[in-house]
């Protein structure tokens, strides 16, 4: 028996990673019109941005359902001490409701505890990694709920966007708003605050944006406490890498968790995306 961990494919985590920590992902839905597909299982990455650029139809995202929900938690709770489920930020989703409803409706002696990871992506991911890495070590229920929660606010975001348009159109632009008049070809750095997108900084192109974020990186390695560093892309891959390359002799690059940006995310982003993210105790 042990504690097992859930989280919603918001997360971002790399297969290999939710294989090796045994994470358990609840799927959010993706709607072009009509045709609705489950995240990252009906639908590929290549597949959704592909559409996403040339689709006359814009896409939006809805939450599991509660029933999604209880399939996982009542499957796992036959061999569990405890479910500890982290999701997406309230503010930016419903998701976290879907799985309160669930734990209400379901008949279960399993505890099972439900947190806000107040972020999105790997931000998201990285508090459910720490939460999983705990658990395999034989954490108990108690110290993996109090790790991820001391985790949450130890996440930092920067992410570098190509442009403003699709966040305003899927409505969660949040406090970046404010942006909105001036962008024209100006490339915004947005982070989370609170769960919510918030303005951080704007660079005059791309490459001077992935200038900004290997600033914040080195600054807060050398500053700060940084437990966990990940880079994320959704279509420019090589810039990912040469990011990761170039911070390699400062953090260790097989340390450096890399992924893509999925469609929920992406959604609101569009192409050409590019995050990093840092866990840890920056200096301010």
């Amino acid at each position: 028996m042990a504690v097992k961990i859930v989280t919603d494919s918001s997360a971002d985590i790399p297969p290999q990673l939710l294989k090796e920590l045994d994470i358990s992902v609840v799927p959010l839905y993706v709607r072009f019109g009509n045709d609705v597909f489950r995240d990252k299982v009906d639908i590929s990455n290549e597949e959704f941005y592909r559409r996403l650029v040339n689709d006359d139809v814009f896409p939006n995202t809805s939450q599991p359902s509660p029933v999604d929900f209880i399939k996982v938690y009542e499957e796992l709770a036959k061999d569990a001490d405890g479910i500890v489920s982290l999701h997406l930020s309230a503010k930016l989703s419903g998701t976290i409701q879907s799985a309160l409803q669930a734990r209400e409706s379901l008949k279960t002696t399993c505890p099972i505890e439900i947190i806000d990871t107040l972020s999105i992506t790997i931000g998201q991911g990285m508090v459910c990694i720490a939460a999983a890495k705990a658990a395999q070590a034989g954490a108990t229920m108690e110290e993996v709920v109090k790790l991820a929660r001391e985790a949450v606010p130890e996440i930092h975001f920067l992410v570098l966007f190509d442009s403003l348009k699709y966040l305003a159109k899927g409505g969660r632009i949040g406090k970046a708003q404010s942006l909105m008049g001036s962008m024209l070809n100006i490339k915004p750095l947005l982070g989370l605050k609170d769960g919510e997108v918030v303005p951080i900084s704007k660079a005059r192109s791309y490459s001077k944006g992935l200038e900004q974020q290997y600033e914040s990186v080195e600054r807060a390695i050398r500053e700060g406490e940084v437990k966990d560093l990940a880079i994320m892309y959704n279509t420019k891959q090589d810039e990912a890498n040469a990011l990761a390359d170039r911070i390699a002799p400062l953090y260790p690059r097989e340390k450096i968790i890399m992924g893509e940006i999925g469609p929920i995310l992406g959604t609101h982003s569009g192409p050409n995306l590019t995050a990093v993210c840092i866990r840890g105790r920056l200096t301010r």
